[in-house]
């Protein structure tokens, strides 16, 4: 027996139900387009697309949805190209059995990536189906429309749709790309702000979270660790009185891995309780000084390498210097829901339920951990509430398989707890920049350095051959070896994301730092390194342009010839003069921020008013509008939520969140230790939308975490005199100031 999968890796083809592409439907080019990299890599047309005999379509996306609303824009391009009604499209989660292998959900290129193979496939699908129909109806493919499903002839309905031509044939062909997809003045549905469908199960409690999933015959369970990844369990507990605890089903022990799973949750927290105060661990080094973290960043050993560079720093024509340092803490993903899996080991068979952002890589890793070949462990993609990074959820489900292992045939169930989440979770790491710029007699900035020191942003697992990151793979009797640790390489990148500044400078050097023995665990948070970035370089920006008595988006726009930079900036102008934001006088001061999300995704310009009070250092978030440019908005509403979600999580790290720690280990636990924005501290927001015309859609998930930074910061500094450079902007640092 074989997967319909495996047997197209192994055959690299199938027997074709239709062997061509109708000729009307070519694109008119003497060689079709070629394939988007996600369909090129996953060409079988019934990989992404299934036509059920109810009237309903299934899309099945190697995408994942993580609250980002995905699911509804991929839908809305499937269903427009097949013309058909939203509402017969049926979105599946993301299965390593039958799903599109897209990697990873990330860095805001589902619309980008996901969304220009669908495009292509339905388009495609269409073609055939056409074809069919008019071989029925005996007519020219060229006479036959669609209209909701259901054929046309010269627009008369007929009695004959997709699912009735459809009968026991399927699209299990390679997609060819010759047939063409709409062009833009044909859309119906994309471009308008449809309901997100992933919403209604959510508002009625269905289960829609993995931490809502219960499996007939399920057991839980509870891993004991500390916050040291590197800790190893140096004597064996004394667990029999905890086995004897009324629920107890096993205490599973490998190497430094050691868990309890009972009959039910509450049995399973208690017991693992009583074998964390039985079990002893030998600890690692001690932790730097977190008061002096961005001098021992800057001091670490580090790789350097320079990123970018352009003319010749030290031009003849410098009138003034001016030099900036600024820093970053790390920070938690402190994600809502505490990260889950699930898992079952029945005869060859593992299959994982996970909130992995990349449930393919994460499956070879787990296979390797566990020692089962790749083809015998199946993950299946579930979500939960505030994943988004590499937050804790491939953890949780390596724990998940590696009790399964032991404990077979009854489903798994593995939660950490909210310390377990602190302690155990990869963090953003913490970052310190350095700018020193040059300007010329005007006031221009001729002379540009830019340095970042930062640790990596991305140590997800990827497979079988990097493994060794995850908690247990570390952990256990025969432990993976740590892989050598990596960024994301340019032009994307990590630490150095966003440290290219948007704006022209005749000479510029940029440099980064990576530093690759950090004293806590990193990886992938939200923008990576782009919100450090551009928070250092829109408060340098700012801070010049009013030391010279210039307006900020003036002095910016000078310094830009990107047309739709300055396009965002003006209609920002548009928008703060509309919401009445200037002038500021103290106690309040209105700042701004402006960037493009990894010099390729969205642009996005935040104003920020704050009310500042000098004396408790409390900073109030009083009023913030946006500007937005997403190229073609395939959902116009998921867009501006996107940009309302990321603007509120970043004025959260930027007034409140760090990881605290002490030289013996983290401090932050829980809500108080790690304190976050709360709903009443969220200013109203507003966002204005730009559509150039012609322009391809551009991932807007983290376009707005950067200039939020900068818009906060800036306005602080107008209503106290007082300029921070280290984040969080908390009360004592003012007061400080």
């Amino acid at each position: 027996m074989t997967t319909r999968r495996n047997f197209i890796k192994g055959s690299g083809s199938l027997v074709l139900y239709f062997n061509i592409v109708p000729p009307f439907a070519l694109a008119q080019s003497a060689t079709p387009p070629e394939l988007p990299p996600a369909l090129a890599s996953n060409p079988s047309l019934d990989t992404w697309l299934r036509i059920a005999a109810d009237g309903s379509v299934t899309l099945s996306p190697g995408k994942c949805e993580l609250g980002q609303g995905i699911q509804t824009a991929l839908a809305q391009m499937a269903a427009e190209e097949l013309d058909v009604a939203l509402d017969r499209i049926r979105v599946a989660t993301v299965d390593t059995e039958s799903s599109p292998d897209e990697a990873y959900t990330s860095g805001s290129r589902s619309i980008e990536r996901s969304g220009a193979a669908i495009r292509m496939a339905a388009a495609e699908a269409r073609a055939i189906l056409v074809e069919l129909a008019a071989t029925e109806l005996g007519v020219d493919g060229r006479q036959v429309g669609v209209r909701d499903g259901t054929f046309t002839i010269d627009g008369e309905d007929t009695k004959l749709d997709y699912w009735a031509v459809v009968r026991d044939r399927t699209l299990a062909r390679h997609a060819t790309g010759a047939a063409m997809p709409k062009s833009r003045e044909h859309y119906q549905l994309v471009g308008s702000s449809a309901a997100r469908i992933d919403i209604p199960s959510k508002v009625f409690a269905e289960v829609s979270y993995i931490q809502d999933m219960r499996f007939e015959n399920m057991l839980h369970a509870r891993v004991v660790r500390t916050g040291d990844p590197e800790a190893k369990l140096s004597l064996k507990p004394a667990g029999d009185e905890v086995e004897r605890m009324p629920g107890v089903v096993k205490i599973v022990r490998d190497g430094s891995f050691i868990a309890v799973v009972a009959e039910r949750e509450q049995q399973a927290i208690g017991a693992a309780e009583r074998l964390a105060r039985l079990c002893r661990w030998e600890q690692r080094k001690q932790l730097p000084d977190q008061a002096t973290l961005d001098d021992w960043l800057r001091k670490a050993p580090a790789e350097v390498s320079v990123v970018a560079e352009r003319g010749v720093i030290g031009s003849p024509d410098v009138a003034r210097k001016v030099r900036a340092s600024y820093s970053r803490p790390f920070q938690a993903h402190a994600s809502m829901s505490p990260a889950t899996a699930i898992a079952e080991k029945r005869r060859d068979r593992l299959t994982v339920w996970t909130h992995s952002q990349g449930v393919y890589p994460l499956c070879g890793s787990i296979a390797k951990v566990v020692g089962l070949k790749e083809e015998d462990v199946r993950c299946i993609h579930a979500q939960a509430a505030g994943c988004y990074g590499h937050n804790g959820a491939d953890d949780a489900a390596c724990d998940a398989a590696l009790i399964a292992m032991h404990v077979r045939d009854r489903p798994i169930r593995l939660q950490w707890m909210r310390g377990d989440e602190f302690l155990g979770e990869p963090y953003g790491s913490a970052m310190a920049m350095q700018i020193r710029a040059g300007l010329d007699a005007s006031g221009t900035i001729i002379d540009w350095t830019y340095d970042v020191w930062s640790g990596s942003h991305s140590t997800r697992p990827r497979g079988s051959k990097v493994a060794g990151g995850l908690l247990a793979a570390r952990q256990k009797t025969n432990p993976l070896p740590l892989p050598p640790l990596t960024d994301v390489s340019p032009p994307r990148g990590g630490g150095e994301r966003n440290a290219v500044p948007l704006y022209t400078f005749a000479n510029q050097r940029i440099s980064k730092h990576l530093v690759r023995d950090m004293p806590l665990r990193v990886s992938a948070l939200r923008s990576l390194g782009a919100y450090a970035n551009v928070f250092a370089i829109e408060s340098f920006m700012e801070q010049v342009a009013h030391e010279q008595g210039e307006d900020p988006i003036d002095f910016r726009i000078r310094h830009l010839a990107d047309e739709r930079a300055i396009s965002v900036l003006n209609r920002l102008r548009e928008q703060m003069s509309a919401a009445g934001m200037l002038p500021a006088e103290p106690p309040a001061g209105v700042g701004i921020g402006m960037a493009r999300y990894k010099n390729s995704g969205a642009y996005c310009a935040v104003a920020m008013r704050v009310i500042a009070d000098r004396d408790s250092g409390e900073i109030k978030l009083d009023r913030a509008v946006c500007a937005a440019d997403a190229g073609m908005a395939i959902n116009p509403d998921g867009i501006i939520n996107q940009i309302e979600g990321g603007l509120i999580q970043a004025s959260s790290w930027t007034l409140k969140e760090q990881i605290r720690f002490g030289r013996d280990g983290v401090e932050s636990q829980d809500w108080a230790t790690y304190p976050i924005l709360t709903f009443p501290e969220v200013p109203p927001v507003d966002v204005a939308l730009i559509e150039p015309p012609n322009m391809p859609a551009l991932g807007a998930g983290e376009a707005a975490q950067g200039p939020t930074a900068a818009a906060v910061a800036n306005a602080v500094e107008q209503a106290t005199g007082k300029r921070l450079r280290n984040l969080p902007l908390t009360p004592a640092r003012l007061r400080q100031a």
